[in-house]
């Protein structure tokens, strides 16, 4: 069951409201601290990567005495004090060195934690790079290449925490300008011998330059930092935390039109049910050749007599007389 606080005056029931999920979330913010023994690579790693995630972070210096995976109420508390939804500590043991472990929280409490291992041989830090970076707060792109991302639950988890990490603020409309670097996780594929292959985490800076046509060139130029992941302890999350943590506002959801659809091309296509038409009211084209002529039908009327269909009709295709009378003229002089 999910813990419930019920409030004890107004003041503290105000506080309660106002942590309570929002039909609109606010951005969320990534808190950086370290264990009592932390190795200078992990702490370089921690660095680099708050630099990336800047300006939505906030880094303790002080060591903090905590286990993660035997006592996580210091995360819950840091979480409920500072406004924090992820975290990422840094540690190292004789048995697990150079350890970063990245932690997910839902309302201030653990939801999920993943241990990786950071392979000292092939880090390379954000400052070995000597070129440009990108501009302060850019929202980078995500890649995830190999086939383990779709297939191992366990980096179908990794996939999800990353996401979470790096996706960066929830924007309406992208600049193009704006998309300056991109993040690539990769891994090998999942097999009897290789059951956790190692990640592989690189950053890459986009470059446009001129081809002559109207689309740039795109180049990548790695900027760093460089790192090589190694999956160790996992804490999954509770089926109850994580139903209510994937929950929406029914505001928010999108409303389903009837009758209306979207092609593979994006364009919207409707569907119209009209009733049953009556085609014996319908209301057709009137054409003058057909109408009767005023001074004709009074003559007739004197003189009693019949009038060929062809005599009284004007046939389409001939020129219409423009008065009554020069109509009645000529019609005298074609029954004479």
């Amino acid at each position: 069951m999910l813990r419930t606080i019920k409030p004890r005056n107004a003041r503290s029931k105000r506080a309660l409201e106002k942590r309570e999920p929002q039909a609109i979330e606010n951005q969320k913010r990534t808190l950086f601290l370290q264990g009592t023994s932390a190795s200078e690579i992990v702490k370089i790693a921690l660095n680099d990567i708050h630099s990336l995630k800047k300006p939505h972070t906030l880094k303790f210096t002080k060591k903090n005495p905590i286990h993660p995976f035997e006592d996580s109420t210091a995360f819950e508390f840091f979480s409920t004090k500072n406004d924090i939804s992820l975290l990422l500590f840094a540690s190292t043991s004789k048995k697990r060195p150079h350890n970063l472990t990245f932690i997910r929280t839902f309302d201030h409490r653990i939801l999920d934690m993943i241990e990786l291992g950071l392979d000292s041989d092939t880090f390379k830090p954000l400052s070995a790079f000597k070129n440009a970076k990108p501009a302060y707060g850019m929202k980078p792109m995500l890649l995830f290449a190999g086939g383990a991302w779709d297939s191992a639950p366990r980096y179908q988890h990794l996939k999800s925490m990353f996401m979470d990490f790096f996706r960066g603020p929830t924007v309406p409309q992208i600049d193009v300008e704006g998309l300056q670097y991109i993040v690539v996780f990769s891994a090998q594929e999942v097999t009897d011998e290789n059951p956790t292959p190692k990640v592989h985490f690189r950053t890459y800076l986009i470059q446009t330059k001129r081809s002559g046509q109207k689309l740039p060139r795109i180049e990548v130029e790695e900027m760093g930092p460089r790192m090589d992941f190694s999956l160790r302890r996992v804490k999954e999350p509770e089926d109850e935390m994580m139903k209510e943590a994937l929950k929406q506002a029914k505001k928010l959801e999108p409303k389903t039109r009837k009758n209306i659809s979207m092609d593979i091309m994006g364009d919207k296509i409707g569907r119209i049910h009209t009733g049953k038409q009556d085609l014996s009211k319908l209301q057709s084209r009137k054409m003058k050749g057909l109408k009767r002529s005023k001074g004709g039908d009074d003559e007739d009327e004197e003189e009693g007599g019949n009038v060929d269909v062809d005599d009284d009709v004007t046939m389409v295709g001939q020129e219409e007389e423009s008065t009554p009378k020069k109509a009645a003229k000529a019609k005298r002089a074609r029954t004479k």
